[in-house]
């Protein structure tokens, strides 16, 4: 607590605390509005509101500021990896050589799926989409107790479900892929890191060596980190909720996936690539599109340009355009939408009608990219946002079982129905 404002209310003043954040951010709490007033805030979509207090991310949208952990995301994206800042997220400090270490024996000895799950994989159509299939196997991973956390308490077994969470993530995502290819089943190998055993699983086949290439492993790896955490996002904000019940943290994970599969969160790099392919069939390179987007010509929308949060600049795009120029001029690929993306590219950085407007190329727009370029089908766009938002989700689920303050999340809601009336007999309505 640091202050107090006065609302006034008919009348009647009423004196409510104001907390002042690490990095200046201020937030009134109103937790005794309705008991001293009979009034609730009215916010839809939650764009004003403090949900929670976090010790995770930060985020300065004006400045183009993202921090994990209070360390720059410029700066761990140079120097770190996907998997040491899952554990800088979690438990709040970079591993010694020790933790890292112990951290990733846990997510090997985590990442084969129980055997009988592959029934469960069976049951789904060949045309289930990816995420259906990554959010309801997480949950049934859950039925499979491991004999090192069957019976112990959940605080106890936190950091083997954590791991085989972030671990069993990839597994899953992997196979429902293989599945929907007539691929048969790819496990994962212990001398490979993370993301390397990721593209194993993915592409290997059978009888043959496969070896990952390191600048596409460097990208994805990348990909993986920048989104690890992003806030009080509407699948994160899920999480917590879900989590506010004391639900474990695979439900929690589960609910999690369901939110990010919503256009409007995770579908972003998918709608990246819609639109090229839209434009190509046109016959078009991106230039007339770019003019009928500036003459508001049709339903045009530039799609992976801008961002809700970063007001300027999102610094996580700035930092993936490097990696994505490197793995394109590595693969040499003839990719027409890969050509039309580069040209959308080149004329919005230098269009005073983009530039004005801070409408610059966004994370979405170059994970897209990287991901086509890689082999990874579109459908699977949404699924490797969830592998990398894992880490988040379970931090911030271990922080609202950590507050011994936490309550159940429960939103109040301004009625707008009918007022009491009385029922009416069916024979006697019309």
């Amino acid at each position: 607590m640091n202050g107090t404002v006065e609302l006034i209310i008919d009348g009647q003043t009423l004196k409510l605390p104001t907390y002042v954040g690490t990095e200046g951010e201020v937030g009134i709490d109103i937790g005794t509005l309705r008991s001293k007033t009979g009034a609730i805030t009215l916010d839809p979509a939650y764009g004003n509101t403090g949900a929670c207090k976090s010790a995770i991310t930060f985020i300065d949208g004006e400045k183009g500021i993202l921090q994990y952990r209070g360390y720059d995301i410029a700066e761990l994206a140079v120097r770190s990896t996907f998997i040491e800042t899952a554990y800088l997220l979690i438990y709040g400090e970079l591993p010694t050589k020790d933790q890292l270490d112990e951290f990733s024996q846990l997510l090997s000895q985590n990442q084969m799926l129980h055997a009988d799950m592959r029934f469960h994989f069976d049951a789904f159509p060949p045309s289930a989409h990816p995420m259906s299939i990554l959010s309801a196997m997480i949950h049934a991973s859950s039925s499979y107790p491991s004999p090192v956390t069957h019976g112990k308490p959940a605080r106890e077994v936190f950091p083997f479900h954590a791991a085989r969470l972030i671990s069993q993530v990839r597994t899953i995502a992997t196979s429902s892929y293989r599945k929907a290819h007539g691929l048969p089943p790819s496990y994962p190998r212990s001398h490979l890191n993370y993301t390397e055993n990721f593209l194993h699983m993915m592409f290997s086949l059978p009888g043959e060596e496969y070896v990952p290439n390191p600048e596409i492993v460097r990208a994805l790896d990348l990909i993986f980190l920048l989104h690890a955490d992003h806030e009080q996002n509407c699948s994160t904000s899920t999480v917590r909720m879900v989590a506010s019940s004391q639900a474990n943290v695979f439900a929690s994970a589960s609910a999690g996936v369901c939110a990010l599969w919503g256009p409007l969160h995770g579908g972003a790099n998918q709608a990246v690539l819609e639109m090229l392919e839209e434009i190509h069939l046109e016959g078009d390179d991106g230039t007339k599109f770019l003019n009928a987007v500036k003459n508001k010509d049709g339903n045009r929308r530039l799609m992976g340009f801008g961002h809700r949060v970063y007001k300027n600049f999102d610094p996580r795009a700035v930092i993936i355009k490097e990696q994505c120029d490197k793995v394109l001029g590595q693969l040499h690929k003839s990719d027409p939408l890969l050509d039309i993306a580069k040209k959308l590219e080149e004329i919005a950085l230098h269009d005073d009608y983009f530039v004005s407007r801070k409408l610059y190329p966004n994370v979405d727009f170059y994970s897209g990219i990287i991901m086509r370029a890689i082999g990874i089908p579109m459908d699977m766009f949404t699924v490797m946002f969830a592998i990398g938002r894992m880490p988040g989700w379970v931090a911030n689920y271990k922080e609202v079982m950590d507050d011994t303050d936490s309550r159940i999340s429960r939103p109040r809601q301004i009625y707008t129905g009918e007022k009491l009336r009385q029922y009416t007999a069916l024979s006697d309505r019309a």
